[in-house]
C-alpha cells in the first residue's frame, strides 16, 4: 500500500476557502479507483494547517490520481491560499496485523 501525508498552513484570511476546497478534494478523491482513504484534518496546535491522510492501494492509482486534472487544478487553488508551499511526503507501507 501508498500511504501519503501533506499539510498546508494557511493564510489567517484564506482558511475556509482552503478548507472547502479540500474537502471538495478529498471527497472527489475517494470515489477514484484505488483510494482506500482520503482524509484533511484541522491541526489542534495549529488551526491554520491542514493535514492530509491518504492510503492508495498501489503506485498506479496514486499517479492515477495526480493526473486527474481536478488533482493538478486543486494544487493550482490552494497555491495562493497558503502561507508556503505544501509539504507532502509518499511511504511504501506495509499493514501489520496486531
Amino acid at each position: 500500500m501508498i500511504m501519503v501525508t501533506g499539510s498546508i498552513i494557511a493564510k489567517a484570511d484564506a482558511l475556509d476557502k482552503l478548507l472547502a476546497l479540500s474537502l471538495a478534494h478529498v471527497r472527489r478523491s475517494r470515489t477514484e479507483p484505488g483510494c482506500v482513504a482520503h482524509a484533511v484534518h484541522q491541526d489542534a496546535e495549529n488551526p491554520l494547517r491542514l493535514v492530509f491522510l491518504e492510503e492508495w492501494t498501489d503506485r498506479a492509482a496514486l499517479a492515477a490520481h495526480f493526473a486527474v486534472p481536478a488533482s493538478r487544478d486543486f494544487v493550482q487553488a490552494v497555491r495562493p491560499l497558503a502561507e508556503a508551499p505544501p509539504v507532502i511526503h509518499i511511504f511504501e507501507a506495509t499493514h501489520v496485523q496486531m
